[in-house]
């Protein structure tokens, strides 16, 4: 595994911990802003649809750049967005800083992802996407707790300025260890190969089941801590301690899914989605129990987000491993988060906190449904090359 490839997951770890903080820091934020919880809530959304609108076009923007001086200049325009968000006098300057992190960490996702691809030989393709988005799974893990209890202790700006300076050394690690590679348009400027394989109905497909997987996760994972204080009876205090298991799932289910995924790619994506039906609608059953409740839990972690260096194995065969490509993918991942947090909000209000929960069982649902023209084309693919296979061996001395 090339070396730079663990730098890559140094910089997401930094745009994740950045995504998260707001969520952990609310109170502060609003006190300090001067706004109500709700409207700290509109930064999370901000957030997230500058990622998944921006994004795409901060790539288009940086196509005919290098991927080693974009990802540096994603970076700049990264701190400038956490340093705003540090220095923000107001809740309007606020939104600002949000909305300019938003777009670098999206188009960071894309390029970082397409840079591992090219630094990777193609038979560990997945356990190299693993590496990087377990960078994804460090934020869950320690990026959210750690901004929190800075934000807790030494004010919530501390938390932004920590993330910023976090993103230095993100940076220099990638100026040191990142090598210089060509352009993946392959130099010659036409931008019309990154477009044209969105003609591709394979590639939407695979699109549309990244977002319904990601949905049915974030549809409970956006409401793990209301259902476990207010259905399982879990205290406040044992919430963190809870959440930081959750994370160590989603490391775990990454490292499993990494090993898995160039090889296996769709019976992965289908076990996993299988596995997370079970998972959801056994917490939604039993919530009220608290062992039942946790080990739920940690399925959703192991076998949730987890599918992310599958899902980018699966996008990368339909179309290509362009950041174009991986950065649309990302966006696909978004929509299911605004997917999931949005229509369990909204299903909470009319059902209560078990709804979305099974708002998720549907989506995962959908999801399974999704791969099937893929598993019937592998299918018809396999009936095919058997008989020349025997034929072969037949013709073998």
């Amino acid at each position: 595994m090339p070396r730079a490839v663990y730098v890559l997951a140094i910089g997401i770890f930094a745009m994740v911990t950045s995504e998260f903080a707001v969520g952990g820091l609310m109170p502060e934020l609003a006190g300090g802003l001067g706004v109500t919880i709700s409207q700290v809530g509109y930064l999370i959304t901000a957030f997230a649809v500058a990622m998944a609108a921006g994004g795409p076009l901060m790539t288009v923007a940086l196509v005919r750049i290098r991927p080693k001086p974009a990802l540096m200049l994603l970076f700049a325009v990264f701190l400038a967005g956490n340093v705003l968000a540090a220095v923000a006098p107001s809740y309007s300057i606020m939104m600002v800083a949000r909305l300019v992190t938003g777009v670098a960490s999206q188009a960071f996702f894309g390029v970082a992802i397409s840079v591992a691809v090219q630094l990777s030989r193609p038979e560990i393709r997945g356990r190299a996407l693993a590496v990087v988005l377990n960078g994804l799974m460090l934020g869950t893990l320690l990026g959210l707790p750690l901004s929190t209890l800075i934000g807790g202790q030494f004010g919530w700006r501390a938390a932004f300025w920590a993330v910023g300076a976090l993103t230095v050394v993100a940076a220099l690690a990638t100026m040191a260890g990142v090598p210089r590679l060509g352009r993946t348009d392959g130099g010659d400027g036409d931008f019309r190969q990154e477009l044209a394989v969105f003609r591709n109905g394979r590639l939407w497909l695979a699109l549309a089941t990244s977002t319904l997987i990601i949905g049915a996760t974030f549809a409970a994972f956006s409401y793990l801590s209301p259902i476990l204080t207010q259905v399982t009876g879990f205290t406040s205090k044992a919430v963190p301690l809870l959440l930081v298991a959750y994370g160590a799932a989603t490391v775990v289910g990454n490292f499993v899914v990494g090993r898995l995924a160039d090889r296996h790619t769709i019976g992965v994506l289908l076990s996993g989605l299988v596995l997370n039906t079970v998972f959801l609608a056994g917490f939604a059953l039993f919530a009220h129990l608290s062992v039942p409740a946790v080990l739920a839990m940690l399925g959703v972690g192991l076998v949730g987000v987890t599918m992310n260096p599958a899902m980018a194995v699966r996008v990368q065969r339909a179309g290509n491993p362009g950041p174009l490509v991986n950065t649309v993918h990302a966006s696909f991942i978004t929509l299911g988060v605004i997917i999931g947090s949005s229509v369990g909000g909204l299903v909470i209000d009319r059902f209560g906190l078990r709804a979305p929960l099974w708002l998720g069982v549907g989506l995962a649902v959908l999801g399974t449904v999704s791969l099937l023209p893929e598993l019937a084309r592998t299918r018809a693919r396999s009936s095919a090359q058997s008989p020349a296979q025997e034929h072969a061996e037949a013709a073998t001395p």
